[in-house]
This record gives structure tokens, C-alpha cells and sequence, in this order.
């Protein structure tokens, strides 16, 4: 307790004692901070601050996606947005876009022009010195200017100055023309008035930046035309007037570009040449306080590809957004609805995904602040926009339907039968994905492959266990699966179906193959690329191959006709003498290598193989199973190939029952129910045979 309690006297006088050190000054503190610093060289020395443009030059992926083709053309829409602002917010009805042989753009427009008088909190610069070199400046903050705008952030010409090497920008305002000009979104001089003018508006040339994009990227006619001439389809009031000084040879030198339907027209040229489910497009056009959207479907009867190209406040969303998620709402609870109505009871399998599988649509909206993911603004991410296009897209699209019963049926039925293609779709992948994945249902006695697709597969049918388990050891492990059956299997072509279905063996055989029998065969889905009968090279073996052979032609005729079902050809003598081993497949090979390889030798060990089952998995590796050193008999219908050609007497090809019946008939006579048939083919062909293994 003595030791505690001196102990806790020390640490209270080291207390005490600290507190009476006086505290730290700043310029200590520094001291020490610096010296700390130094040692690793990070210290406030090290903080860059980028100012003005800096930061766009410096990492310009992150204003407008990088530096490709498709950044360098980003360019020219952010300076096309601002005109269209003004021409979406009433005082512009014209934009001139010329693309220069020097690769510059120029965009102008006859709006309101970009206030050029000083700026009250930068004395001695003009509003239009600090839109162009500050980020973040601009009239799109004031809803009272602007209440629906492409521009939000006020980086939009400002980005563009900086990346350029060279820019003018013309204001014709209250009569006068002024012009100013910047290199790399630095002014290369102070705001110059040229006099009077008899027009309004504003004017920006600019040429992109080599350093940033590159020496070998320009922009293109073709991109820039598409670009003015969708923005011409967004708003019904604008005048789009194009020029290219570069002719690329496909796109038109000079157009104008004014469209009163909007995106109606927009979508019916598009369309020209393609069928639809319904003779009307669905199209509208739908104004309030706050918002305004325009809309155009149809569902081609072509059953070709579909589109979707969404706008908010003329800006391209390709990437959708809440917008893209409202009118697809709008357009499923629609016609489910409508289905309800007239008591059409398959529409309930309907998804969004079936209504828009197909459709093309065009989908503008014009809200003010609205959000968006990223700079570029590739995503909207506006939830009010989900609500109102829902809205405003569902009413009409109710009026559409019940106004005209006979268009909505056809494009109801037209999206049923897209429904059903794709739970069919759905059923066919499950499909697949169960034979791919089924090795727990497998057959207990097959051993797989591991290889996951059919592709360089063979599953390997051999008598008994004896023979799979050789075979299971000389085996590649991943392209060769064993089956091994007990025995001889059931003779299909005289069994009934009961018998056929309740057969173990025969079961066993299916289910590993699993492509079905009879009606439900497909051979896309068999899970082998090759099934190799390898049974014992004697009678026993011979009659085990002929019964599988005719399960196949009867139950799955399908894998004989492409080929699929092959003969090992195991052999049946193992000859050696003075290091010398080579295998005979039967007597007549025998007496041949005797004759030839074995010549003028005296003792040659001859060993006859009983059967698969007591080969050394090696030798039957080396024999039958591996692809370089054995032999396979592709089992094919001669009878029917030589059928083939026949011609009836009309010309036709003759019926696909006719090319079978030599086949069949030889089946049903060697192993059906009928002896006296089996019989009488013996004695018609026993002086044909020169071999009898008894």
C-alpha cells in the first residue's frame, strides 16, 4: 500500500511540476513544425493553389470527361447550351454554328448578349472579362434570368476559354458591338467597343487547345451536324442555321434546321422506313408552372432494335436518369391499366422492360435546377423529374389508348408476345444454367469433366464398373467424362415406354447426356461434344454397342445425324518380342503384324485381352483413349445418305419418313419383336460372313 501510495505522490508532483512550465508560443510551435517537415519535405511549401483556370488546364477530365473526340466536341455543345438558353428562355429564335477551316467553331446567336458592363465586386473588369475567366460565374444562379437552363454551374464558356489557344467573343448589346479576346482562358487585352450595331446577341469563336486534345484530333462536320440538328428538334421555336468550311464529303456544307413539330418530326424521319405496331406515333407536349415536357414513342413492328435519347433543358442524358425512369412507369402502368379494362388477363406478365424492349423514344424535359451527376451531365438526378414526366406522360397515354381501341389491342398483343419471347428467354437460360451447374444430380456413377462447356468434351459409355474404373484412371480429367452401365442395357426398340422409363440404366444414360429424348431432344443442349461408345472388343461388346446404338437412333437420332456418336475401337492382342509392343484389334490384324512387324522372330508373347476391364489403365490410355493414338468410327446411317438424293416423281425432295425407312426397317428386324424377321435375316446374309467368334 506504501509503494501505491508514493507512486501516486510522484505522478501528482510531475503534474504539478508540468504545470508550471510556461506554454508554447506560436513561433515555437512553428519552429518545431518546420523542423519536423523538413525532414520528409511536406510542408505548406508543398500546397500548390491552383487560381483562375488553372485547375481546367490541370485536370480537364474533370469539367468535361477528358481529352478524346468525344470531350473535344463538348466543347462546342457547352457554348451551343448557352444559346439555346437564350432561346428557351424567349430571346433568341436563331443560332449560327460554322465550323472554320482552321478547325475553330464559331457559335452566335441574336439573344439578349452577355452583359458587358462592370462588375460591381471587380472594379475595373466586365461582367464579360469575369464569365470567361472565373468559374462558377454566370446568370444561370438567377432564377429570375434564366428559369430553366442547360448551364448550372457557370463553368460552361469559361471551361471552353481554357482549353482553347485562341477565343473572341462579340456582344452586340444596347446597339454597340464589343469584342474581346483570350488565349488559354487568359484576356489578351481589355474590352474593346467597335461602334454601332443594328443587332443583338452573342458571338463565340474558339479553336481547341492542341496541348490538351492533341495535333490529330479536329473537330467533325458529321458530329456537329447531328448536334445542331437535335437541338433544333428540342425546341419548336428555334432556328438552327449550319455551315462547314471542311466538306468531308457525307455531311451538307450548309442546312437550316427549324422543325414546328418538335420531336414528333424528329422521330417520324427517323422512322421513314420502318414499320409500326400502331399507325400513330404517341406524342405531346405538356406545360406548367414549373416544368415542361415533350415526348414521342413508337414501337416498331419490326421487332429490330429500339432507342431512348433523353434531354433535360436541351442537354443530352445518355445515361437516363429520373426522367427515363418516369416514362417508362408511365408507359407500363398504362397499359397494364388498360388491360385491366378490357379484362386482358396475360398482360400481367408485363414488365417496364417489355414495354420498352424495342420502343423508340425521344423524352425532353425543361426543369429549373435540375441535378445531374457529374459535370458532363450524363445522368439526371432530379427526383421531382420521375414524378412529373409519370404524371404527365400517363394521363395522355390513357386518353391514347381508349381513343383508339383497335391501335391500343395491337400494341398490347405486340408487348404480350415481347413478354412471353423473353419468360421463354428466361426459361431457356434456367435451362442452360442448370445443365451447366447439374453435377449434383448427375448420376452417381458418372465420373465428369470439369470443363464447363460442351466445346472438346467426350463422355466415354463402358460395360461394367471394372472397365470405368480403367478408364477412369487413363482419362483426361477435363474434356473426358466415364459412364459406366451395368451390363447390357434394355432393348429399347422392344420394350414398351413404362419399361423404358423405369429402366435405371437407361435413365442414368439420359440425364447425363442431358439433351432429352424424342420430342423434347435438343441438341444444343447436350453436354459433350462427343458420346464414345468403348465397349469390350468381342461379341459381348459388339451386341452391348448395338443396343446402345439403336437406343440412340430411336430415342435420339438427332446426335447420330450431326455426327455426334462415335466407336471406340479398343484392341483385342497386345503383341511383344525383343522390346517391341504394338496392340492387334482383332485375328486378321493379328496375323498381319505377325506377317510384317514380328517376321523371322521366334518368340513373340501374345496376349489376348479378356476385356477392358483388365487392360492397364496405361495401355488403354494409349489404345482408345488418347486423341493422338486411337482410332474412333464415327456411327452414321449409310442406308439413308445413299437415300438422300431420291427424287419424287413431282421433283421434291423425298419426306424425311421415306430417307429413314432402310434404317428403320434394319432396326425393327434385327432387334424388335419379330423372329421369324430376325431369322430370315440371318439366313439371307450367313454366307456372307467370313468371321465367327464361338
Amino acid at each position: 500500500m506504501s509503494d501505491l501510495f508514493s507512486a501516486q505522490q510522484k505522478k501528482k508532483a510531475q503534474t504539478v511540476t508540468a504545470a508550471k512550465k510556461p506554454a508554447s508560443t506560436a513561433s515555437d510551435l512553428a519552429r518545431k513544425n518546420a523542423a519536423a517537415d523538413s525532414s520528409d519535405g511536406y510542408s505548406a511549401k508543398a500546397i500548390v493553389v491552383l487560381e483562375g483556370l488553372e485547375p481546367v488546364r490541370k485536370r480537364p477530365g474533370m469539367y468535361i470527361g477528358g481529352t478524346d473526340e468525344r470531350a473535344l466536341h463538348h466543347l462546342v455543345a457547352e457554348i451551343l447550351d448557352n444559346a439555346m438558353d437564350e432561346a428557351v428562355a424567349g430571346h433568341a429564335s436563331r443560332i449560327d454554328v460554322t465550323l472554320h477551316e482552321d478547325g475553330s467553331c464559331a457559335i452566335g446567336d441574336n439573344g439578349r448578349g452577355i452583359p458587358v458592363d462592370e462588375h460591381p465586386k471587380y472594379p475595373g473588369k466586365s461582367a464579360l472579362e469575369i464569365i470567361l475567366t472565373t468559374l462558377h460565374s454566370g446568370g444561370k444562379f438567377n432564377t429570375d434570368v434564366y428559369k430553366t437552363s442547360g448551364g448550372l454551374h457557370g463553368v460552361g464558356i469559361s471551361v471552353v476559354n481554357a482549353l482553347s489557344d485562341e477565343m473572341s467573343v462579340e456582344v452586340a448589346r444596347d446597339k454597340k458591338l464589343y469584342r474581346q479576346e483570350f488565349s488559354r482562358g487568359l484576356p489578351k487585352g481589355k474590352l474593346q467597343s467597335l461602334g454601332a450595331v443594328n443587332r443583338k446577341g452573342t458571338s463565340v469563336r474558339f479553336h481547341p487547345d492542341a496541348q490538351i486534345f492533341g495535333a490529330n484530333l479536329h473537330l467533325k462536320p458529321a458530329t456537329l451536324y447531328r448536334m445542331c440538328r437535335s437541338k433544333a428538334y428540342l425546341f419548336r421555336g428555334v432556328e438552327i442555321k449550319w455551315k462547314s468550311e471542311i466538306n468531308d464529303g457525307t455531311t451538307p456544307v450548309e442546312d437550316t434546321f427549324k422543325f414546328p413539330g418538335g420531336l414528333e418530326d424528329f422521330l417520324k424521319s427517323d422512322l421513314a422506313n420502318r414499320p409500326l405496331v400502331t399507325p400513330h406515333i404517341f406524342a405531346g407536349l405538356v406545360e406548367n408552372k414549373d416544368s415542361r415536357i415533350e415526348f414521342a414513342v413508337a414501337w416498331p413492328d419490326d421487332f429490330g432494335d429500339g432507342f431512348i435519347h433523353s434531354y433535360c433543358n436541351t442537354i443530352p442524358t445518355p445515361q437516363g436518369g429520373t426522367h427515363e425512369a418516369g416514362m417508362r412507369g408511365a408507359l407500363a402502368k398504362s397499359l397494364k391499366d388498360y388491360a385491366t379494362l378490357i379484362n386482358n388477363k396475360q398482360a400481367s406478365i408485363i414488365t417496364p422492360d417489355d414495354v420498352m424492349e424495342g420502343a423508340c423514344c425521344l423524352l425532353s424535359v425543361f426543369i429549373s435546377e435540375p441535378q445531374f451527376q457529374g459535370q458532363t451531365k450524363d445522368k439526371l438526378a432530379t427526383p421531382m423529374a420521375q414524378r412529373v414526366v409519370e404524371q404527365a406522360m400517363k394521363d395522355r397515354f390513357d386518353i391514347y389508348l381508349t381513343s383508339d381501341p383497335a391501335s391500343a389491342k395491337l400494341l398490347l398483343d405486340s408487348i404480350i408476345a415481347r413478354a412471353e419471347h423473353r419468360l421463354k428467354r428466361k426459361e431457356d437460360k434456367d435451362t442452360l444454367r442448370k445443365t451447366a451447374t447439374r453435377k449434383l444430380r448427375l448420376p452417381g456413377k458418372l465420373a465428369d469433366c470439369s470443363r464447363n462447356v460442351s466445346f472438346g468434351t467426350e463422355i466415354f459409355i463402358v460395360e461394367g464398373d471394372s472397365a470405368g474404373g480403367s478408364a477412369k484412371q487413363g482419362r483426361n480429367r477435363e474434356t473426358q467424362a466415364i459412364l459406366p452401365l451395368r451390363g447390357k442395357i434394355l432393348n429399347v426398340v422392344s420394350a414398351s415406354r413404362d419399361k423404358i422409363r423405369d429402366n435405371q440404366e437407361i435413365q442414368d444414360l439420359i440425364q447425363a447426356l442431358g439433351c432429352g429424348v424424342g420430342d423434347k431432344f435438343k441438341s444444343s443442349d447436350l453436354r459433350y461434344e462427343r458420346i464414345i461408345i468403348m465397349t469390350d472388343a468381342d461379341v459381348d461388346g459388339a451386341h452391348i454397342a448395338s443396343l446402345l446404338i439403336s437406343f440412340f437412333y430411336t430415342q435420339m437420332p438427332g446426335l447420330i445425324e450431326s455426327g455426334a456418336l462415335y466407336l471406340a475401337q479398343p484392341p483385342l492382342y497386345r503383341l511383344s518380342a525383343g522390346g517391341t509392343t504394338v496392340y492387334a484389334k482383332d485375328d486378321a490384324h493379328r496375323e498381319k503384324l505377325m506377317a510384317t512387324t514380328f517376321k523371322n522372330r521366334t518368340k513373340v508373347e501374345v496376349s489376348r485381352f479378356k476385356g477392358l476391364g483388365e487392360m492397364p489403365a496405361a495401355q488403354l490410355k494409349e489404345t482408345t483413349m488418347n486423341h493422338n493414338t486411337r482410332t474412333l468410327l464415327r456411327v452414321t446411317l449409310p442406308q439413308a445418305a445413299a437415300i438422300t438424293e431420291a427424287i419424287l416423281a413431282d421433283g421434291t425432295p423425298a419426306p424425311v419418313e421415306d430417307v429413314r425407312k432402310p434404317v428403320n426397317d434394319l432396326i425393327d428386324n434385327l432387334m424388335g419383336k419379330n423372329a421369324d424377321a430376325r431369322f430370315q435375316f440371318i439366313q439371307n446374309n450367313a454366307l456372307a460372313v467370313a468371321d465367327l467368334d464361338i
